[in-house]
């Protein structure tokens, strides 16, 4: 049910809110890298983060994207993405979901490899947000070695923001991050048999 407020009951609440918001604003002085999680068992890790991506490109950042579980798969954003070739560098090394492959020493391969070009796009100076892909699940099923991952993390540059996506984030990358949000499913189309679908799913 909406508050039901007169306007002058209204104007004098706001004016108290901007005053209280104002004073927290003013204290918030700090600007550095994050390193942002999403996770959880709701739909929009995947499209939240490069949503981030395409808000550093009108800004003229540079973006680099790695993929650890999608290959090269044809979607809406990475067409769009492809036509920023200066600003915006995608590495796909997925070979699919684990029980796709079902091959664990493959899987850690590709992880492997994506790891290593997410390193080098860590050591680039020029990238200002790095999106590492679907990480997540290659964490939790073992493909990638999870200190591995947070040590660069934590030696990371200080002005490099970096998004790890994916479901099941360990605790370790949870602990490891400045910001985390978990997508919570309350209703899917998928669960009423609508398949994925172009400009919605990829």
């Amino acid at each position: 049910m909406p508050i039901n407020l007169d306007a002058d009951h209204h104007k004098s609440k706001m004016e108290k809110k901007k005053a209280a918001r104002d004073k927290i604003m003013a204290a918030k002085t700090e600007a550095r890298g994050l390193v942002i999680v999403h996770t959880g068992k709701g739909k929009g890790k995947s499209t939240a983060a490069w949503g981030l991506a395409v808000r550093a490109l009108g800004h003229g950042q540079r973006v680099g994207i790695v993929q650890f579980v999608k290959g090269k798969w044809e979607t809406g954003e990475r067409t769009i993405f492809e036509h920023f070739p200066d600003l915006c560098q995608i590495e796909s090394f997925g070979e699919g979901f684990s029980w796709e492959s079902q091959d664990l020493e493959r899987d850690r391969a590709a992880a492997l490899r994506a790891w290593q070009a997410a390193e080098a796009l860590m050591a680039d100076n020029s990238v200002s947000l790095i999106i590492l892909d679907e990480i997540n699940i290659a964490l939790r099923y073992g493909q990638l070695d999870k200190d591995l991952v947070v040590t660069a993390l934590a030696n990371k540059r200080a002005d490099l923001h970096v998004v790890l996506t994916g479901r099941n984030a360990l605790d370790e990358v949870i602990n490891a991050a400045d910001l985390v949000t978990e997508m919570t499913q309350i209703k899917h189309p998928f669960r009423s048999g609508v398949k994925a679908q172009v400009g919605i799913e990829y």
